[in-house]
């Protein structure tokens, strides 16, 4: 239930930089749903008129009593804080709790509102300066629901600068998704014109809200962790009266399923608001480094739950962006998530993954055996979660034309690319142990340009001029140091970028060929080393290194699940 709505004291006015930013329809709706879910609202409406200005948010959070109403739209009253300590610890959405007032000054304001266990409502109609000039009661089920209209009436020559109406859509409907993915347990509906818009159901956790908005990505292809973290105040000994513990919530698109031309899915946010974070939004794009294609960029959507003493929300006047305290610790953690996440342990293992993948590769196999399979049998998208505690072992079984690895699980059979899993392997192993040794003898280079030299240079190998247009090089990478295409891999190192770069291509250069025949094993050897690493789903240039053929889709596949009397017609 939120406290009653009062006066701030004098010196927290003055404290206070700015009122709320209300610069579009956009802006109008975050403040107004933010409010609803301040009331504990599990069920928001939002209804736009855009050629009339209008708004309305329906909410059946915990009401407003009539005393409260009369002062709601006054101008420095709150129910969100009482005095100047409370600006540092905001844990309110609806922050210093002025929009209200803010909206009088710009547009019609009417709310009608009814406490729970109350038997009626009360419709309160407010001036410019938020005074009450109507209130009467009304018929209304538990909740609230307020009525903006003529927005910007006032200032017509601003309404004539604002976007067109579909840009302003399209930013009530970001902000609207936003502030779901944070609050997955409210059930969203938004009307444009009195027709449905679009809906975001209510989920279990963030994971199965964001298959609602990004159309294209299936909750399979999505990882989910929550890990409790000491607080930072905890570790230097420091009594925190507010939280002992913090959370770390992320979902992360598994980098083999999905992935995006553009870095605009990497959302952060910390305690229920969406937030501009751009030193740990770097960390998620180094995190997730190497894992990707070429200029593709991750899904992520990371929310913090902190003490709210260490958030410094003025670093922006919308609250948009701020200063995270200990943001180092944050930054390590966030890094350790998504390698926790990348992995492939008995948390995720037997899983349905693949199904989009297994069901492409049973349709060609039934292209060329001439047997129907049951387009009506699908396999489950759900991601089997596996108790057993022991650790997952993938077992040799055979290998497919000297290039994949037939590997059989309790949960049905993978497919494993030697080459690019041996890269994976070989590029770790560099990343932890970067290593220049000698070379006796030195290995002379030919017409190599400035460019080319300056490269070798950058990545610490020691090369001088050796005669016209040669070039002696001194040391190489360990890795390098035994195979006889050692000169074609220095000129390969030429032509790379940074060190990460050289690493990846002595890494591609170093590891077993596709067609190298492998004993079981040497098989055996190379999945244990895989299953190790960091990030096993993908190589270092992005492709997926497995592929899982689930018992359960290839049990219906050969319909296993027949009767056998009947599946013979008898």
């Amino acid at each position: 239930m939120l406290s009653s709505i009062h006066t701030l004291p004098e010196e927290v006015i003055n404290l206070i930089a700015a009122g709320e930013v209300i610069d579009s329809i956009a802006a109008v709706v975050r403040e107004l749903v933010e409010n609803s879910l301040d009331a504990g609202a599990t069920r928001i409406v939002v209804a736009l008129w855009m050629q009339q200005w209008r708004v309305r948010v329906t909410d059946n959070g915990c009401g407003i009593k009539l005393t409260d109403l009369q002062q709601a739209a006054i101008a420095h009253t709150t129910s969100k804080i009482r005095n100047s300590d409370d600006l540092w610890k905001i844990s309110s959405l609806g922050f210093r709790g002025e929009a209200l007032h803010s909206l009088t000054q710009l547009a019609h304001l009417e709310i009608l509102s009814r406490p729970a266990l109350t038997a009626e409502g009360w419709r309160v109609v407010y001036a410019t300066g938020g005074e009450v000039v109507e209130a009467t009661i009304a018929a209304i089920a538990p909740g609230t629901v307020v009525k903006v209209s003529d927005l910007f009436g006032n200032l017509p020559n601003y309404r004539e600068g604002l976007p067109a109406i579909a840009q302003q859509l399209k930013a009530v409907q970001t902000t609207i998704q936003q502030i779901a993915l944070c609050h997955p347990h409210v059930t969203w509906q938004v009307w444009h014109d009195d027709r449905e818009w679009f809906t975001i159901s209510a989920g279990k956790t963030s994971r199965y809200v964001l298959p609602q908005i990004l159309r294209q990505v299936h909750l399979s292809d999505l990882q989910e962790l929550k890990i409790e973290v000491p607080h930072p105040d905890n570790l230097s000994n420091c009594k925190d009266e507010i939280a002992t513990h913090a959370f770390l919530n992320l979902v992360l698109g598994l980098p083999d399923r999905c992935h995006r031309h553009r870095p605009d899915w990497i959302k952060v946010a910390v305690n229920g608001r969406k937030v501009k974070l751009p030193e740990i939004e770097q960390t998620i794009l180094t995190a997730t480094a190497r894992t990707l294609p070429r200029d593709r960029y991750p899904v992520c959507f990371l929310h913090l739950q902190v003490s709210p003493n260490h958030i410094n929300w003025n670093r922006h006047p919308a609250k948009a962006e701020i200063y995270l305290h200990h943001l180092d610790y944050w930054q390590e953690k966030v890094s350790q998530a998504i390698e926790q996440a990348l992995r492939i342990n008995p948390a995720t293992i037997p899983e349905s993954l693949h199904n989009s993948r297994v069901g492409k590769l049973i349709k060609a196999a039934e292209s060329t055996s001439g047997y129907s399979f049951n387009r009506q049998i699908q396999p489950d998208v759900e991601v089997v979660q596996n108790s057993n505690p022991l650790p997952y072992i993938l077992k040799a079984v055979a290998q497919v034309n000297n290039t994949y690895i037939v590997a059989e699980h309790p949960g049905g059979l993978w497919l494993v690319e030697q080459h690019i899993a041996h890269e994976r392997v070989l590029y770790e192993q560099l990343v932890n142990n970067w290593q220049l040794v000698p070379l006796e003898p030195s290995v002379i280079l030919n017409n190599l340009s400035l460019t080319q030299r300056s490269q070798l240079e950058r990545v610490g190998i020691e090369i001088e001029s050796f005669g016209e247009q040669m070039w002696a090089i001194r040391n190489i990478p360990a890795m390098l140091q035994t195979r006889d295409d050692c000169a074609d891999a220095l000129l390969e190192l030429s032509l790379g970028g940074d060190l990460q770069t050289a690493q990846v291509a002595v890494a591609c250069r170093s590891a077993i060929r596709n067609g190298t025949e492998l004993s079981l094993e040497e098989m055996q050897i190379l999945l244990n080393q895989w299953q190790r690493t960091r990030n096993p789903r993908t190589c270092p240039h992005g492709r997926p290194i497995y592929l899982s053929l689930e018992e359960s889709a290839l049990s219906r596949f050969f319909r296993r699940h027949w009767v056998i009397g009947k599946s013979h017609g008898i």
